[in-house]
């Protein structure tokens, strides 16, 4: 028997209702399907700690804490000290999600523009991944990246990237990294799968960001890590690489950045 190729699902929510009960089999299955490695993204830091024991209790997953920018006017505001201190554990391997979304939270802007400095300031001074979530938020997400970027380096995930093509050479330029969901999969979705031709194949990352953007054929349902197979392939499919060979890149692409998880 053949066995699928390894491949990392660098971006989900473990810890999210959709999963309770259920997380011995949605391991299983990734792990039948090739999905031997996932990151589980805490978004609000007063659940860390749930977040934590659910990578303490499964050997393949890790995990990342930080205030999603919809939880911005929800949650204490983070300090660096904070995320600093939590990156001491063995299986913290990145800052975040944090980011910016104008699309459902615009008037919480400020306090989103404030908390994306914080996180960056700790994925500085801690050398881990920035995890960044970016909607209908371009130009100050530029602005910011940018302008923190030239204070000092660091290095970065634009998560589930679907932003403009423009966004995309902000990061590329920077030397970040886009992590395609299963977005890329959609039908409609012509204009991303372009963007990503143009990107470097060594700063492409896999993602499902399940339980959410499930890809076809289960497009609508709960999305999982095992899904992750899915986005593989339709990578696969934009660089005109073998399943094999696009996995076993961006295998190597996630270790690079990711270099506590491994």
């Amino acid at each position: 028997m053949t066995l699928p190729p390894r491949i990392t699902d660098s971006h989900c929510h473990l810890d999210f209702p959709d999963f309770e009960g259920d997380l011995n089999d949605i391991i299983t299955r990734a792990q039948a399907a090739g999905v031997h490695r996932m990151v589980t993204i805490c978004t609000r830091l007063s659940q860390e700690k749930n977040v934590r024991t659910i990578a303490e209790s499964y050997s393949s997953v890790f995990y990342a804490a930080g205030t999603h920018p919809m939880n911005a006017d929800k949650e204490p505001m983070v300090t660096s000290s904070e995320l600093i201190l939590l990156s001491a554990h063995e299986k913290f391997v990145g800052i975040g999600e944090t980011g910016l979304d104008y699309h459902y939270t615009a008037e919480s802007a400020n306090l989103q523009k404030k908390s994306l400095r914080l996180h960056i300031e700790a994925a500085q001074a801690t050398k881990l991944p920035l995890i960044i979530h970016s909607r209908s938020a371009d130009q100050d997400m530029t602005n910011i990246l940018q302008s923190e970027f030239k204070n000092a380096p660091f290095s970065c995930v634009m998560h589930c990237f679907s932003s403009s093509p423009e966004l995309g050479k902000v990061a590329l330029d920077l030397g970040f990294y886009l992590s395609m969901s299963g977005i890329a999969t959609f039908p409609k979705s012509h204009e991303l799968r372009e963007i990503f031709t143009y990107a470097p194949l060594d700063r492409v990352l896999v993602e499902t960001d399940a339980p959410y953007l499930a890809p076809p054929p289960f497009r609508g349902k709960r999305n999982e890590p095992a899904y992750s197979a899915f986005t593989a392939q339709v990578g696969a499919d934009i660089f005109e690489m073998s399943l094999t060979d696009f996995a076993s890149q961006t295998e190597a692409n996630f270790e690079r950045l990711f270099w506590k998880a491994i």
